[in-house]
């Protein structure tokens, strides 16, 4: 027999939105939690008795009805709506077409994009995440609950940010929940470093969650609609309808603030400078120590991206007109060639190679190479190869509740073994093989976590600030 508490904690004025559900059946407690309206995540724990079940579920149900939650009926309200960046993209006008070497059509408009050294990721608004090497090759599709607004890294770390409101590690082939955002936040970009995330919200809002996936502080800028987050060691930036703001990184206390020649869409950042890309047709570079503009780049419609050069020599735009344009670092234009196939919605550079995610849900690998783009001047441009997907191409989900993790019943030998332990009321991961530190937690996905169980990785790596993250594939112990 299985009783179900059903809970919501739903405010007014676009404040928290999420439900809360458990379920007893025998000695078994599940509880799936979320946003209103979507599936949510379930953790599944098992107890020696079914008074004990009861009695974990009475304390879980407690816990929350504190916090404000309240019995309700499932359904009957909506789920919050989602705010997607609405774009148009007008034909370019631009006399020639950019020297595309290859073009990986995804189905659906994208916006996130990462290249590093071994492959391209793209993400696209049906949740799709695809990887493919630097020669167009599909090597593997990731398919997340809900469409993709950004792709970030962090080290070699590749996390997906979702409509759901979460973010999803994509670093080995099960893709987790690393961080569950707020559900009062309407996440509209995202970066991360040492696994620190900084979430940048429609209403202007900036939040930053630890590596636990815990608060750590929140700040709202002058303006809203922030498309822009980027940071570093000395700063988080912060791109929004009036220009872009610099915090600390511990949020502490604003840095500088600089008006931009209209609201920022997208931003960028080198060592030493941030690159705002505007809806007045400009891109700004701005010092990250001062703030001073010091250089504008103009364009002749509004910028939907940006890129640079490691070296800022070079800049890049992608406005909404379908073109893509190449600046000196002191804002004289290069060049200005038609995309072939939308507007750039976000951008990389690497290699002397230009990656664009588009409107039209492309991934374009572009030969930014200084003769190939004067050849596609001059009217000469390879034919570009259309890449298609294999029909065997590996698929990775995330896994719905604990019973999807693989389980061994002996750690292999390379592997490193880690526990879930309680520790101050929260559960936290801790090693137990030797040659770690015992004392530090381990970035570990939630929606797993059991207390007292034992699961292997196959690696772990330091972090600054004191904790490990994993590396590789994780399997219960058994």
């Amino acid at each position: 027999m299985s009783a179900t508490t059903y809970l919501e904690l739903s405010q007014d004025g676009g404040g928290a939105h999420k439900f809360y559900e458990v379920t007893v059946e025998g000695t078994v407690v599940s509880v799936r939690y979320g946003r209103i309206g979507a599936a949510g995540q379930l953790q599944t724990s098992t107890f020696p008795t079914g008074e004990k079940a009861q009695a974990a579920a009475a304390r879980k149900i407690g816990e929350k009805v504190r916090k404000g939650y309240a019995p309700a009926v499932q359904g009957q309200r909506s789920a919050r709506p989602v705010t997607r960046r609405q774009v148009t993209s007008a034909p370019s006008t631009a006399r020639s077409t950019a020297p595309v070497l290859w073009r990986f059509r995804t189905g659906s408009s994208a916006f996130g994009i990462h290249i590093d050294e071994d492959r391209c990721w793209v993400g696209n608004q049906a949740g799709d995440v695809y990887t493919l090497s630097h020669t167009g090759e599909v090597l593997a599709r990731y398919s997340l609950p809900d469409g993709v607004k950004c792709l970030v890294a962090d080290d070699f770390w590749i996390y997906a940010g979702c409509d759901d409101g979460k973010v999803y590690d994509l670093s080995s082939k099960l893709p987790f929940a690393a961080y569950d955002i707020a559900a009062d936040v309407d996440i509209f970009w995202l970066d991360i470093r040492e696994g620190v995330l900084n979430v940048s919200a429609a209403d202007g809002g900036l939040t930053v969650i630890d590596h636990e996936d815990e608060y750590q502080w929140s700040r709202r800028s002058a303006g809203d609609q922030a498309w822009m987050v980027r940071a570093d060691e000395h700063a988080v930036y912060h791109g929004h309808r009036r220009g872009v703001t610099a915090y600390a990184p511990d949020g502490g206390r604003e840095l500088w603030h600089t008006p931009t020649q209209g609201g920022v869409l997208f931003g960028w950042q080198e060592d030493t400078s941030v690159y705002a890309g505007t809806a007045r047709n400009v891109v700004q570079r701005l010092g990250k120590h001062t703030g001073v503009v010091e250089a504008t780049y103009r364009c002749d419609t509004a910028v939907y991206s940006c890129a640079a050069s490691p070296d800022g020599r070079h800049v890049f735009a992608g406005d909404s007109s379908s073109s893509v344009y190449c600046f000196d670092a002191d804002g004289t234009r290069l060049w200005k060639l038609g995309t072939g196939g939308g507007s750039a919605l976000s951008m990389q550079y690497r290699d002397e190679k230009l990656y664009m995610v588009t409107t039209d849900g492309s991934l374009v690998c572009m030969d930014a190479d200084e003769s190939a783009v004067g050849a596609a001047q001059r009217g000469t441009v390879p034919v570009a190869r259309d890449v298609k997907s294999a029909a065997a191409l590996p698929t990775y989900t995330p896994p719905a509740s604990l019973s999807a993790v693989a389980t061994v019943s002996e750690p292999p030998s390379t592997g490193v073994v880690v526990e879930c332990v309680r520790t101050g009321g929260k559960l936290r991961v801790h090693v137990v093989s030797n040659g770690f530190e015992p004392s530090w937690n381990v970035q570990f996905p939630r929606g797993i976590r059991e207390a007292g169980a034992r699961y292997v990785v196959d690696a772990l790596h330091p972090a600054q600030g004191g904790f490990y993250r994993v590396r590789g594939e994780i399997r219960r112990l058994v």
